[in-house]
Parts: C-alpha cells; structure tokens; sequence
C-alpha cells in the first residue's frame, strides 16, 4: 500500500462476491479459503508525499481473513 487510511472507511458496499470476482483464484492461493467479497468505500488517506485525500478505495474482504489489497480507485477532491 502506497497510502495510509485515516479514520474509518465510511459507505461501505459489496458490489462483487464469490465467483463474480476475477481474481477469485488468485486471491484463495494467495490469502486462503474464504467467502471472498470485493468491496468499495470512502476514506480520508495520507500518500506517501504526506498529503491528505479524500478517495474511494476497494480492497477484498473474507470472514476470518480480513481485509486485504487495498487500492485507490478515485480521488474525490483536491488535496486538503
């Protein structure tokens, strides 16, 4: 992750589960078995250049795994 979420995610949404995600098998060789959902949401993050954002992120999420890869989709206003 170049980026550090600050606060919490806010709107989180499932918008892919199961076998409509493409990455479903990379992500079971990769992190384990699980009921895999990708899943959007907002946030304030802090780049690597220490600025501050507010940006849509997705990452994918399984029960007893967690979240994982998590990556900016969007900026959603100039910098802050």
């Amino acid at each position: 992750m170049d980026f550090e979420i600050i606060g919490k995610i806010r709107q989180p949404e499932t918008f892919a589960r199961g076998l409509g995600i493409r990455e479903l098998p990379r992500l079971r060789k990769t992190h384990g078995l699980g009921n895999w959902r990708k899943r959007k949401g907002y946030a304030t993050v802090r780049l690597n250049d220490g600025s501050l954002r507010e940006a849509e992120i997705h990452w994918y999420e399984a029960s007893g795994i967690g979240k994982r890869e998590f990556k900016i989709k969007c900026y959603l206003d100039k910098q802050l």
